[in-house]
């Protein structure tokens, strides 16, 4: 007999979850709604792909709990939830009631009590348990009956322990999981533990004694020294510590299973909700007690299709409403090699046409396309602008990107297809892209130029509420004035491409492949045996096995063999020095030399792809190829700018770089008066630095101590740890920390910056550029402590490598228009990291010099002057 199944879900952790994972949504009346979407197409999705037969929901309560009467200091500063979260709260209980799915809550105990306790009677009933939550406390749980379902990022990526996966990870029994928090503490509940010990410490000394009693009882056999006085110190500690984790399982709880039974949902009441929430795209979602009655569905139409007799009657239309939204359907994903198969076109938001990719057609469209009063809305409008230059079309009046205002209200997504988008902002439902590509497969090939009519009605509707998101965001500003008039910016980069010398390249693969020929000569005399040294497991066996070399670290398939165990080991043995100077340059001939060889295109030029919605500090990112990572610290890597020239003898390539950009943003954001100081009287910052750090005068301090300053400078910027540190000047944790230390000591505006940015990301969940630009990062009130860790980091740099960011966009779209109103015939070409490369006409270098410096200088005015580097050659290494 088939067992029957409950699903328990943890209310708070899940709508915690969802409303960090989705930007600020609001309806009309202004109620905050981002957290009950979320949740609620959480919800749907458990009960549509579980198909439970009986579901419950538990809630904590402000009520104190068992634990604050025990420990008065159980959960003590922890950041006070947002108002815009708490008043979603009263809006998914509505929910859950019109599910009719049972709400549990209960003075004096948690939600994980009362799941704990529910799990508990129902796997007692002889049911199978699943427990959704985003809290790894409830893997305690965790039994031959018992599951637990943990959202990992989002609201989308779950993890599914049951016995075999948790010990998989933790290499103990689920119930051990509370001495293993009893040890490591929690600081997310303000557990103490064990100060000094973390998880892999407690998972190790658990798996070897079973639990803390028992630690305790033997703590003498403890191997560690420093650990045994751990546990002897703390013990009655660490003993209590389990008590707090641990989850109880016999709450006075009272439920029948009538009351939890998965019923089908008070229909009328959801679509009423629903409604109010703006949440139309939901209504469809319902589960429906009618097998007929299942929603209206999403019906794609029919849309006319244009044709020659009928352009000029589309053209008039168009001329009269002035504004149209765009969609192309291209084919091919190399950009440069991009076709346009068609376009779809909305005069209304209502109502589309369809043109199909005759040459004539899109010609016969040229003047639309090219009137800049007939304004134009866009999805990834950059698209648009590379693919109709094939025609001769050059895209104007394009007066707004969905993609693009997207990616600014939340930076982190991985894509903004306009499905997504419809769903987010519009509540309303349409087919993904995968979808409909299933739908085509299937031989109903009338559904794509439809599906583009339909996008394009959305995307005509989209443009008003993304502006009022922006707007509510204080980020309008940020789209209107950077990132909209860059996407023309980086098309242009995109279609001019960047001229490369194949006969340099050619001779750089040579080259490169007698160094390997070389090296891998000298590793197998310093081996004594040849063997593959591409493959890891050969490279560990004479590593570590033959020349006796210390393990450092261990994978599931044997011996690590990646590039921090090769640099701890370079000191002990030749080889492995050789080894990472054949991995060095055996990429920079496959990936840097031989692989731009395969994609130079008919007109001996490269054309990289700009991607504006990638990184989410608001950086541009390079790809097929990325010219941003080129490797440059090495004269190899440097030596592949040679092949990028000037594209004729009538132009010279000309490098505009911004000098310690990044820093400078850190002197204007800190207000730190060091600093400021120092840009201000133009001194050598890292020597400035190194003076204070090692409290010497200027004319003492050593190329050493420059060096090292110049680590804790950039350090400081990406918000480097003590350890991060020790190993990039390859010196103790306790030297590194001095140096972290007498850093923050001399420039106190950089420390209060640091402890300032930090509680206010705690407190807000995101942190802004001095433009606005925003960034959430749920990471940094995780309890975990290297997930929270990177969270400070990221709250630290953001706002620093963002504004940069912004500096360097704004002057890019300032110099690309300055060279396009003089009617120059030097033209932008790249940008990389704090770099401006232009291909520069001879008879206009003076003029540019003096556009670049202006303009660039001048993009954002700091409380510390901004510097550019200009240098001149014939290639981009004769550049730099």
């Amino acid at each position: 007999m088939k067992r029957e199944k409950i699903i328990v879900i943890d209310g708070n952790s899940l709508l915690n979850r969802a409303f960090y994972a989705l930007p600020p949504l609001t309806n009309s009346e202004g109620l905050h709604t981002n957290a009950v979407y979320g949740f609620t197409n959480m919800l749907i999705k458990i009960i549509n792909d579980e198909q439970p037969d009986y579901i419950a929901t538990a809630f904590d309560r402000k009520a104190p709990t068992f634990r604050h009467t025990e420990y008065s200091d159980y959960k003590a500063g922890r950041k006070k939830m947002p108002v815009e979260l708490e008043v979603q709260f009263p809006l998914v209980k509505d929910i859950l009631k019109a599910f009719k799915i049972g709400i549990f809550e209960l003075d004096g105990f948690e939600a994980d009590d009362i799941i704990g306790t529910v799990s508990k009677i129902c796997e007692d009933k002889g049911m199978d348990v699943l427990i959704y939550t985003g809290d790894k406390d409830a893997l305690q749980l965790v039994t031959d009956n018992i599951k637990v379902a943990i959202s990992r990022r989002g609201i989308t990526e779950i993890d599914v322990y049951d016995i075999s996966a948790f010990e998989e990870k933790y290499e103990v029994k689920p119930i051990s999981f509370i001495d293993i928090k009893g040890l490591m503490g929690d600081q997310s509940d303000n557990i103490p533990g064990v100060p000094g010990i973390g998880e892999k410490t407690a998972i190790k000394l658990i798996k070897e004694f079973g639990s803390i009693e028992n630690l305790i009882e033997n703590h003498e056999k403890i191997s560690g020294k420093k650990v045994k006085e751990l546990v002897e110190e703390y013990r009655e500690q660490a003993l209590f510590s389990k008590k707090l984790a641990t989850i109880c399982l016999d709450t006075p709880i009272e439920f029948e299973l009538e009351e939890i039974k998965n019923k089908y949902p008070d229909k009328e009441a959801l679509i009423s909700l629903f409604k109010r929430l703006e949440f139309k795209t939901l209504i469809n979602k319902i589960p429906s007690q009618d097998k007929e009655d299942k929603g209206t569905g999403f019906e794609i139409k029919e849309y006319p299709k244009v044709s020659l007799s009928v352009l000029d009657d589309l053209i008039r239309s168009i001329k009269d409403k002035k504004k149209i939204s765009l969609v192309f359907n291209l084919r091919g994903s190399d950009f440069y090699n991009t076709e346009i198969e068609g376009m779809a076109i909305s005069l209304d938001g209502e109502n589309a046409v369809y043109i199909p990719a005759d040459k004539k057609l899109i010609l016969g469209l040229k003047e639309i396309l090219e009137d800049e009063s007939i304004k134009k809305l866009c999805h990834n409008a950059k698209d648009g602008y590379v693919s109709l230059h094939k025609f001769d079309v050059t895209l104007k009046g394009m007066e707004f990107d969905a993609a693009i205002a997207a990616y600014l209200l939340n930076p982190s997504e991985s894509t903004y297809n306009t499905d997504d988008l419809v769903r987010i902002y519009l509540k309303e439902d349409i087919p993904s892209e995968k979808e409909i590509s299933d739908m085509i497969k299937g031989g109903n090939i009338k559904v794509k130029s439809n599906y583009l009519c339909t996008k394009a009605i959305y995307i005509y509707n989209l443009e008003d509420i993304l502006k009022e998101q922006l707007e509510a965001n204080a980020m309008y500003e940020l789209y209107n004035k950077v990132e909209h008039p860059l996407i023309e910016v980086l098309a242009s980069m995109e279609i001019l491409g960047f001229a490369v010398d194949e006969d340099i390249l050619n001779v750089l693969s040579g080259e490169f492949g007698d160094e390997i020929d070389r090296l891998t000569k000298e590793i197998y005399e310093s081996a004594g045996e040849i063997f593959n040294i591409n493959s890891p497991k050969q490279l560990g066996a004479i590593l570590f096995d033959k020349l006796n070399l210390p393990v450092i670290k261990k994978t599931k398939t044997g011996y690590s063999t990646d590039a921090e165990v090769l640099e701890k080991l370079a000191p002990q043995h030749e080889i492995v020095s050789k080894i990472l100077e054949y991995r060095q340059i055996a990429k920079l001939k496959s990936t840097y030399v031989d692989g731009l060889l395969n994609i130079i295109k008919e007109d001996k030029k490269i054309h990289s792809n700009f991607n504006q919605t990638v990184t989410a500090t608001g950086r541009i990112s390079s790809t097929e190829p990325n010219l941003q990572n080129i490797p440059v610290k090495v004269l190899m890597g440097k030596k592949i700018r040679k092949a990028f020239v000037a594209s004729s003898d009538e132009y010279l390539i000309l490098s505009a770089d911004y000098s310690q950009i990044e820093l400078r943003v850190l002197a204007h954001i800190s207000r730190d008066e060091n600093l400021i100081d120092a840009f201000h009287h133009k001194l050598d910052i890292h020597k400035k630095t190194a003076s204070e750090v090692f409290n010497v005068p200027l004319d003492e301090v050593t190329p050493f101590m420059r060096s090292s300053a110049k680590a804790v400078n950039f350090g400081i910027v990406y918000g480097i740890s003590d350890y991060g540190l020790s190993v990039n000047l390859n010196i103790s944790r306790k030297e590194a920390k001095s140096y972290i230390d007498n850093y923050l000591n001399k420039y106190e505006g950089v420390k209060n910056y640091m402890d300032n940015i930090i509680a206010f990301a705690k407190k807000n969940g995101y942190v802004t550029t001095e433009l606005k630009r925003k960034r959430y990062i749920p990471e940094i009130n995780s309890t975990n402590f290297n997930i929270r860790s990177l969270g400070e980091r990221l709250a630290m740099n953001t706002p620093i490598q963002g504004t940069a960011a912004d500096i360097i966009k704004i002057a890019m779209v300032k110099v690309y228009s300055e060279l396009q109103n003089r009617n120059l015939k030097s033209r932008l070409i790249l940008q990389v990291h704090d770099e401006l490369i232009i291909e520069v006409h001879k008879d206009e270098i003076e003029e540019v010099k003096s556009i670049l410096k202006n303009n660039m200088e001048n993009a954002m005015q700091l409380n510390v002057p901004l510097e550019v580097d200009i240098n001149m050659g014939k290639s981009w290494f004769d550049a730099k």
